[in-house]
C-alpha cells in the first residue's frame, strides 16, 4: 500500500562544492540577431526552473572529459536554439517580453567540484537543500549585475568520478516536453564520428512560437474559471509569480504509491456510471492526490467548500491542425476539476476520477485558443487551490549521452503549498522501481497530518 518515502540516510547538506571556471558559450555557426515573438502562455513563465541529472562514472569518460564534450555540444546545439544565448526584454512598442536572439549575450556554462562521492551526498529522490550548489544561478562573477542569462549549465564532478549536470533556464525558453527534446539534441551534439563530426540533431526543433500567437480579433468563447484577471499588465513585473505565498512554517513529506497501488486505484476507478472516464495512472493519482489535499484544508466550514484542482494539459496533439511534437517552447495549458469537499470525501472514487478526465478532455482546439486570447484580452494567472506538477512521466532520465543515461533526473524543488509534485523512482534496471511514483507535499503541520491520515486511509477502503 501507499507509504510514506524514507530516504536511505541522512543527507549531506554541505555539498563542499568549489566553482573552478565560468565561461560564455556562443553558437559554434553565426545566427541571426533578431528578436523572438513570444505568445501569451510564455509570458506569464518569467521564473527560472532548474533540474539536475546525476550520472555514475564511467571509466571511458571522466569527468574532465565530459566536461569539454558538454561544453562543444552546447556551442552547437545554441545553433538550433539561438535564443538560449539570447536575453529577455521587454518591447516597449507593443509591452510583451520578447527574446533578444543576440548571440553576443552567451549561455553561461560553470565547472565544478565537490569533495564528496556521489554515495556521500545520500539519496538522489529525497529533496536536499543543499542540491542547490549543484546549480549557482546568481551571482555569476563574470556578468554584470543586472544581467540574467536564459540558461545555465553547470558540470559539477564528484571524488568518485561521478557528476551531474545542474541546469537553470528560464521557464518561458521550455516547459518539460521540448526541455526533454533539447536534451536529446544536446546529447546528440557530444557524440562524434571518427572525423570529429558531431551527429545531426535528435529532433529539429520548430522555433516558431507564432504557431501559438491569439486571434485576430481574439475571442474568448469559455469562462475560463481556472484564470484569475489581475490589474497589473503581463511583463510590468518581470519577475512575477504564478503562485505568490505568505511566509510560513510547512512540513515536506513524499508519498510513495507503487504499481500495485496505482493499479488498485484504477480498478477503483471503474464505474459502470463514468464509462467515458479516461483511467489513466496520471487521473487516478491526480484524483487520489486532490482528495487528501481538500480535506486536509483547516476550515471548521470544509464540507462545502469548492475545491479546485490545477494540472497542466500539452496542448501540442490537441490543436487543429496539431502542433509539431518538436515545437520548442511552452504548449501546456491548465486545466481543473472542480467539486466541494462533501463530494470528494463522501462520493465513489470513480466520480473524482472523471471529473479530473473530463477536466483533461476539455482541453480541445477551440478551448485552447480561447484561453490563449483569453490572455491577449486580460491578464493574469492560474488560479486554483493548488497546482499538481508532474515530472513523473517526462522521461528526462531516458537520454542518452555517450556516457550512459543519467541515474537520476529530479528539479531542485521548493516548500509551496500550493504546488504537489509528482516525480519518479530512479529505476536500477533491476526491480521495475520506476512503474511508482513520488509525491512531494508541502503544507502546515496541522493539515500534514490530516493529509497523512487521508493518504492512508482511502487505500484501504
Amino acid at each position: 500500500m501507499g507509504t510514506l518515502y524514507q530516504p536511505l540516510e541522512s543527507t549531506i547538506q554541505d555539498l563542499k562544492v568549489t566553482i573552478h571556471n565560468t565561461s560564455l558559450v556562443f553558437p559554434s555557426q553565426e545566427t541571426p540577431k533578431k528578436p523572438m515573438f513570444l505568445p501569451n502562455i510564455d509570458q506569464v513563465l518569467n521564473f527560472d526552473v532548474q533540474t539536475l541529472h546525476f550520472f555514475n562514472a564511467n571509466p571511458e569518460f571522466p569527468p574532465e572529459i565530459v566536461t569539454e564534450r558538454l561544453r562543444i555540444a552546447l556551442s552547437r546545439v545554441v545553433v538550433h536554439y539561438d535564443f538560449l544565448a539570447g536575453r529577455l526584454r521587454m518591447n516597449q512598442e507593443s509591452k510583451r517580453l520578447e527574446f533578444d536572439c543576440n548571440s553576443d549575450a552567451g549561455a553561461v556554462f560553470m565547472v565544478a567540484s565537490s569533495e564528496l562521492t556521489l554515495n556521500e551526498i545520500g539519496d538522489l529522490v529525497y529533496p536536499n537543500p543543499g542540491f542547490r550548489q549543484l546549480i549557482v544561478h546568481e551571482n555569476i562573477d563574470i556578468l554584470e549585475k543586472d544581467d540574467k542569462p536564459l540558461f545555465i549549465l553547470q558540470v559539477t564532478s564528484f571524488k568518485c568520478g561521478g557528476f551531474v549536470m545542474g541546469f537553470s533556464t528560464n521557464h518561458i525558453t521550455f516547459d518539460g516536453i521540448s526541455f526533454k527534446t533539447f536534451l536529446q539534441n544536446l546529447a546528440s551534439q557530444a557524440f562524434d564520428d571518427d572525423n570529429n563530426n558531431p551527429k545531426p540533431l535528435a529532433i529539429v526543433p520548430c522555433n516558431d512560437r507564432t504557431l501559438l500567437a491569439a486571434r485576430t480579433p481574439p475571442r474568448v468563447t469559455f469562462p475560463h474559471v481556472e484564470l484569475l484577471k489581475l490589474d497589473v499588465p503581463i511583463g510590468e513585473e518581470l519577475n512575477a509569480k504564478v503562485f505568490e505565498t505568505l511566509q510560513e512554517e510547512l512540513d515536506f513529506k513524499i508519498f510513495k504509491l507503487n504499481s500495485s497501488d496505482i493499479n488498485s486505484l484504477k480498478e477503483k476507478a471503474k464505474d459502470e456510471n463514468t464509462p467515458n472516464s479516461k483511467i489513466t495512472s496520471f487521473n487516478v493519482v491526480t484524483s487520489y492526490v486532490w482528495r487528501c489535499k481538500a480535506l486536509s484544508y483547516d476550515d471548521e466550514n470544509n464540507s462545502e467548500r469548492v475545491s479546485t484542482v490545477l494540472f497542466a494539459v500539452d496542448i501540442r496533439p490537441r490543436l487543429n491542425p496539431p502542433l509539431p511534437q518538436s515545437y520548442a517552447g511552452n504548449a501546456v495549458l491548465t486545466s481543473y476539476a472542480s467539486a466541494t469537499c462533501h463530494e470528494l470525501e463522501e462520493g465513489p472514487f470513480s466520480k473524482i476520477v472523471d471529473l479530473v478526465s473530463q477536466g483533461g478532455k476539455r482541453m480541445n482546439d477551440e478551448y485552447a485558443r480561447s484561453a490563449i486570447d483569453w490572455g491577449e484580452i486580460n491578464k493574469g494567472f492560474p488560479n486554483g487551490e493548488f497546482l499538481l506538477s508532474s515530472w513523473w512521466k517526462l522521461g528526462f532520465s531516458q537520454v542518452e549521452y555517450p556516457w550512459g543515461k543519467p541515474k537520476y533526473s529530479c528539479p531542485v524543488v521548493c516548500h509551496r503549498k500550493e504546488i504537489i509534485l509528482l516525480f519518479p523512482n530512479i529505476d536500477d534496471g533491476i526491480n521495475n522501481n520506476n512503474d511508482g511514483v513520488n509525491i512531494f507535499v508541502a503544507l502546515p503541520p496541522k493539515q500534514m497530518k490530516k493529509f497523512e491520515s487521508y493518504f492512508n486511509k482511502f487505500l484501504l477502503d
